[in-house]
């Protein structure tokens, strides 16, 4: 209770202060770096904190992230798919048709022109969005009345199921998305199984592949997935047959085993928290990267 009031009682740049002297490694001064190069970028910039600890910056919208992982420092780009990289600086999360990411690694140089060039194209993309909708012509489009879009939560597409259409990417955003888009209460349930994983795998990688929430060990691959279907949320594990106790739901894959979680279920969370460490230090599920 402590740590979380002093949290809250703190700013975002401070917060992420203390993320940076926390890590206390080549990861705090790569994020560090990073930080300043977005504020040369753009003074204006804002900092946030976001996901229950992932460094954010904005300026009319969602620049990047900074998150950080056992070998990995990333900033994902919000709209990274429509930015120009003639340097070529992108090398993750290339597959989805909005995101796109920078993987950094202990040892690896910064281009530090390059990414000031396209903190500056993520904020003039912003910029001209924010323009477009103050638009005479788009006000008064949104201002008519209509019926929501059936199967659509926060403009997210929900496919069979309610199950939300999110585009494969890596890292927190993505999947934090999902879990917004996540109907009544599966939202709820998403959160707090996302915070569960957190607090048992501090280190968890994410993505969200296939339209599920994927969580992972870096260089060990996928232990776990998240999936909305009508009436429960199914949580996957994928070398579930190896824990004890064994969880209840079989699969046609003999690796693979489930929990199905209903609306008013108990959740035991001392049992999935055990699941979840035991997953964790197995060999996970390889899939191509998002």
């Amino acid at each position: 209770m402590k740590k979380s009031e002093s949290q809250e009682s703190k700013s975002p740049s401070q917060l992420i202060d203390a993320r940076i002297e926390e890590l206390g490694d080549w990861r705090g001064r790569m994020l560090s770096r990073l930080r300043s190069l977005v504020k040369e970028a753009d003074p204006e910039v804002v900092e946030e904190w976001k996901w229950r600890g992932v460094p954010v910056w904005s300026h009319d919208g969602l620049i990047c992230t900074g998150e950080t992982y056992k070998n990995v420092v990333k900033m994902t780009f919000a709209q990274g798919a429509a930015l120009n990289d003639p340097s070529g600086l992108f090398n993750s999360s290339l597959d989805g048709n909005t995101r796109r990411a920078i993987d950094f690694r202990e040892g690896e140089k910064v281009d530090e022109e390059a990414l000031k060039a396209l903190v500056r194209a993520a904020v003039t993309l912003n910029k001209s969005k924010t323009n477009r909708k103050a638009t005479p012509k788009r006000a008064a489009s949104e201002a008519k009345p209509g019926k929501p879009q059936k199967g659509e939560k926060a403009g997210v597409v929900l496919l069979s199921g309610g199950n939300p259409q999110i585009a494969k990417a890596d890292g927190e955003a993505p999947v934090q998305a999902y879990i917004a888009a996540m109907p009544g209460w599966k939202s709820d349930l998403g959160k707090r199984l996302d915070a569960l994983i957190m607090r048992n795998v501090p280190d968890v990688r994410k993505a969200v592949k296939w339209n599920s929430p994927f969580y992972g060990v870096e260089g060990r691959g996928w232990f776990l997935g998240l999936h909305c279907f009508s009436k429960y949320v199914k949580v996957a594990f994928f070398r579930g047959a190896s824990l004890r106790p064994l969880p209840p739901g079989p699969s046609k894959d003999k690796d693979t085993r489930y929990i199905d979680i209903y609306e008013g279920d108990e959740l035991d969370e001392a049992l999935l928290g055990s699941w979840v460490k035991q997953a964790a230090a197995l060999p996970g599920f390889l899939a191509p990267r998002p």
